[in-house]
């Protein structure tokens, strides 16, 4: 019996950001997914660090599955080579195939729609509604700030601290890859 492929959802900027650390850490994400025979499950677009990991995972014959809305697909460059190339009308029914295509979630540094991705799958988990690991790159102390809020969210009440253990604080490439290795095998 054929064992299924795990596929790694990863969130990240349709920018590249200001630091080269954070093109370098998408580059060497994509190379380590296809490495280990995992497949890329991302947001379909071809710029900034969306199109690093992808152009990476494509160079060394990983797998791609990239899930794009209609209204994105010029200003994300909807990225149509990819293995599975899937359209959708909304943002929402974009993260869900996305998540539901997936055995693992890493965020990377990006903006507010990277955030809402991340958020998204983190209340789901708060909520009992699946048991998938979230991972997020800490690429030069990005997500340092949104830590410091989250903090701030449990100190003040407004989450159980138990939220705090759903998430997985990831420093390099190298350390995420033992991290995803134990989570998916």
């Amino acid at each position: 019996m054929k064992v299924a492929q795990k596929s790694v959802c990863v969130y990240c900027g349709s920018r590249a950001g200001s630091r080269a650390a954070y093109g370098e850490a998408a580059t060497a994400t994509g190379k380590m997914i296809a490495d280990n025979g995992w497949r890329l499950v991302y947001g379909a677009g071809d710029v900034g660090l969306m199109g690093l990991v992808a152009a990476s995972t494509q160079a060394q014959k990983g797998a791609t599955f990239g899930v794009i809305p209609t209204h994105l697909l010029k200003w994300e460059v909807g990225k149509r080579d990819l293995d599975n190339f899937i359209i959708t009308e909304t943002m929402h029914e974009r993260k869900k195939v996305m998540f539901m295509n997936s055995d693992a979630v890493v965020v990377l540094p990006g903006g507010a729609g990277s955030l809402d991705e991340f958020f998204e799958v983190l209340t789901w988990r708060q909520l009992g509604l699946h048991q998938k690991p979230i991972y997020l790159l800490d690429t030069d102390g990005y997500w340092q700030p949104l830590l410091s809020l989250m903090d701030h969210v449990v100190n003040e009440g407004f989450a159980d601290p138990s939220l705090l253990g759903y998430i997985s604080i990831i420093s390099d490439v190298a350390a995420l890859e033992a991290a995803l290795r134990d989570a998916l095998s």
